[in-house]
């Protein structure tokens, strides 16, 4: 299990710090099967920011994601890993940041496809990436390339009680 090496309380109202278990349940809990839209931010070559929706799940205590080989974000990725994700779960924001490696073996691309096919999405593995009759517009087309988030980041802001707001740091 991905535990935090040190969790810091970022509340300016006296709220206690939150447990990293909070995100981490609702995370596995909710991914694939609510409707979450997850935001990948990236950066280009030239320094500026790319930010896209990308639709991502939690799986064996990691977030996974993809996006065709010719999108931005997979050529931002692929000069420079550092990366950011940002989601609005039940009671909590998210932000994730870390690296992004592309996943090729084909034990985990198995594994992640089964959980995005139990939330609805047909897809099936194909060499070493991911192949569907469909995906969102700004995955590009097939075939598309999964990716791993090592966290080292996480800051939450609760948006429901217990309040609070942390940071959890990961090494």
């Amino acid at each position: 299990m991905n535990e935090p090496i040190s969790t810091r309380n970022l509340d300016n109202y006296g709220s206690p710090e939150l447990p990293w278990s909070r995100p981490r349940e609702a995370l596995a809990t909710l991914t694939p099967t609510a409707d979450l839209t997850f935001f990948v931010a990236t950066v280009r070559p030239d320094g500026r920011p790319h930010s896209a929706g990308v639709g991502a799940v939690w799986v064996d205590d990691a977030l996974y994601f993809k996006g065709g080989p010719n999108t931005r974000r997979s050529r931002n990725l692929a000069a420079n890993p550092a990366c950011s994700v940002s989601v609005r779960l039940t009671g909590i924001d998210l932000v994730l940041e870390g690296e992004a490696h592309r996943v090729t073996d084909t034990e985990t691309l198995e594994r992640v496809a089964a959980v995005y096919r139990s939330g609805g999405w047909p897809v099936s593995v194909d060499g070493d990436a991911f192949t569907a009759p469909f995906s969102a517009p700004s995955a590009g087309p097939p075939p598309w390339h999964l990716y791993r988030l090592t966290l080292r980041t996480a800051f939450g802001v609760a948006s429901a009680e217990p309040h609070g707001a942390t940071r959890w740091d990961f090494g």
